[in-house]
């Protein structure tokens, strides 16, 4: 499970776990890939299609899709066949999440391998084949709970931030591998109604106990398992790194690390966002990433007592297989695609699985109507109303990712019975 990063719009909020695809496997496959298959036939539409069985799906039509005929769907092609080609490193068995109608028709991987057949044989660029594919092979169903269908659409991004390789001068803040007693436990295995749940800890004589806490490992809890990856001039930058999941370290000698998540303590997420605003020391309608880390950087005296009441914490891994212009894994374990990858709860919605997004911009106000790949998920994502867009990278990512707390309006896509 791979905790996100929500957005710190929302008072800093959420922290995603990624997951690692090898990158040489990848480029294996579209090697495999690059002459289509022929596409597979069709699945008839069934005379009259199963309701669904979870109050969180509502099957609608694509015509009702905001946006349906002005998003250039062929844009995301590209998102949709990284997930397809993820499905193919996986077995067919393997679950994805979702729940009810969700997991009948996409909660495992071999559910989504004929539409993937197909989608490899749509012409790139064409935004009428994009969506007669769409339209052939899935159903759209609206996400809704106990009748309510507004959503809640917030952002993340993959910040930049300067380090060392060594502990030295400024640099004295630490990130930490993942420690080798970090137990992890799918509580599916033991309950299948809880599928898609887990809980972390460490085992503590017969038992699994809580893990550390940011304070305590800030303290030096994790010291002897000699953890530390990088080293930060900011205890305010790693919190913020840790916040996001992902991000670039900048060495001194212009050299860029890129570290990615792999796994946080189990314990939960405290957005200091609304801590801030509880507190009055933000106002609400002022409350962003850059207020936040603004109040952080003024009030040092009481920036740390403040994080360590998010007693969350992630670790991280290096990787050396992101090129420049590629995103970082998200949990799928494919790169994730800047406006095109969705963190979302994977309780509700399989991991892969194509979406319809309408919102708004948080910067212009624009209308964002689109479709999307949930390819990623998040600590403070949450129930069928609540998903996380990835911003990509760079200042105007940042911008829009600190800003976002838009209503919204989500539809998930499932392939039809075969």
């Amino acid at each position: 499970m791979r905790l996100r990063l929500t957005a710190l719009a929302a008072a800093a909020c959420g922290l995603i776990t990624l997951a690692s695809c090898s990158r040489a496997q990848m480029q294996q496959l579209r090697g495999v890939t690059t002459a289509p298959p022929a596409p597979a036939p069709a699945p008839a539409a069934p005379a009259n299609p199963k309701p669904a069985a979870n109050s969180y799906y509502a099957q609608t039509s694509f015509a009702a899709l905001p946006g349906w005929n002005t998003d250039t769907v062929a844009d995301a092609l590209p998102a949709l066949l990284l997930s397809c080609e993820r499905f193919a490193l996986l077995p067919q068995d393997q679950p994805l999440g979702g729940t009810d109608i969700a997991a009948e028709l996409g909660g495992k991987v071999g559910l989504w391998l004929p539409a993937c057949q197909a989608a490899r044989a749509v012409t790139p660029g064409d935004p009428q084949a994009m969506r007669l594919f769409l339209q052939t092979w899935f159903t759209p169903y609206q996400l809704q709970q106990h009748g309510d269908a507004q959503a809640q659409i917030t952002g993340y991004y993959e910040p930049e931030v300067v380090g060392s390789r060594i502990r030295t001068g400024s640099y004295q803040t630490p990130l930490l591998a993942r420690p080798r007693d970090l137990v992890q436990v799918s509580l599916g295995d033991f309950d299948p109604s809880l599928a898609g749940k887990v809980i972390l800890g460490h085992i503590s004589g017969a038992t699994l106990a809580p893990y550390f806490t940011r304070s305590e490992i800030e303290s030096g809890a994790l010291k002897p398992q000699k953890l530390e990856l990088l080293y930060l001039a900011s205890p305010i930058d790693a919190y913020f790194l840790q916040i996001q999941g992902s991000g670039r370290v900048r060495l001194p000698d212009g050299e860029v690390v890129h570290v990615v998540y792999a796994g946080q303590n189990g314990l939960p997420y405290v957005p200091i966002g609304k801590l801030l605003v509880d507190h009055g020391d933000i106002p609400a309608d002022q409350i962003s990433m850059q207020s936040i880390h603004d109040w952080l950087q003024y009030h040092p005296d009481q920036a740390q007592s403040l994080m360590d009441q998010n007693q969350s914490y992630v670790f991280f891994r290096i990787v050396t297989s992101i090129a420049a212009d590629q995103g970082p894994p998200g949990e799928l374990g494919v790169s994730l695609t800047a406006g095109r990858s969705l963190a979302i709860d994977r309780s509700v919605v399989p991991l892969g699985a194509p979406m319809w997004l309408s919102t708004t911009d948080p910067v212009d106000g624009s209308n964002v109507e689109r479709l999307m790949l949930a390819q990623d998920t998040g600590a403070a994502i949450s129930g069928p109303l609540r998903a996380d867009m990835f911003y990509g990278s760079g200042p105007a990512a940042a911008q829009r990712a600190g800003r976002a707390r838009q209503p919204g309006t989500l539809y998930l896509l499932l392939p039809k019975p075969q």
